[in-house]
């Protein structure tokens, strides 16, 4: 594929996958087995698929230029976050029959939210800039870690019993959150 230089990355998998990181970065994930001719005709049967996902990274990179967030701005994301999470993971806890520990609030360039194996909650403080059901989506699937500790199909049951439209805010985070992560500053 002449014009579109990508990342290799072999892991014990047994299925090869294409992704566009949110820098614009083509990456495939192959199994350790899969010969490079095998990987060059897979990306080279994606092209139309990586033309339309870089311009929908540049687009929404070039959106995001204009509206960065400031120091001051993301403090107060952070604040508002750190009053309106919380009672949100006890209610939904209580609804998901789990525990859990320390609830952090985080500015991140990448990640929504986080569950470490102690059962500490992360979320990032730009869910605030979120619709309030992204939020519950986001508290939702990180306290379903405390039961499944990975994405097997056990986990998304377990999103679902909790939350039955979770395909909704799930969706909207897919399609709108890249552009409000393009808005950290740094």
């Amino acid at each position: 594929m002449d014009g579109y230089p990508y990342e290799v990355i072999r892991s014990r998998r047994k299925s090869i996958s294409l992704e566009i990181s949110r820098q614009g970065r083509i990456l495939v994930r192959a199994p350790l087995s899969m010969r490079d001719a095998e990987i060059a005709r897979f990306v080279s049967g994606k092209e139309e698929w990586i033309r339309t996902h870089l311009e929908k990274v540049r687009q929404i990179r070039e959106q995001a230029s204009g509206q960065r967030l400031t120091a001051e701005e993301i403090r107060a994301l952070a604040d508002r976050a750190g009053r309106e999470i919380p009672p949100r993971v006890e209610m939904f806890a209580r609804k998901a029959g789990v525990s859990y520990g320390r609830i952090t609030i985080r500015n991140q360039k990448s990640r929504w939210g986080s569950c470490s194996s102690r059962g500490n909650l992360n979320f990032n403080c730009l869910l605030m800039l979120a619709p309030p059901g992204v939020t519950d989506y986001v508290i939702v699937h990180e306290l379903c870690h405390r039961i499944e500790m990975n994405h097997s199909a056990r986990f998304w049951a377990e999103v679902e019993r909790v939350m039955p439209d979770y395909r909704v805010p799930r969706k909207w985070l897919r399609d709108h959150g890249s552009g409000i992560m393009a808005r950290m500053t740094g």
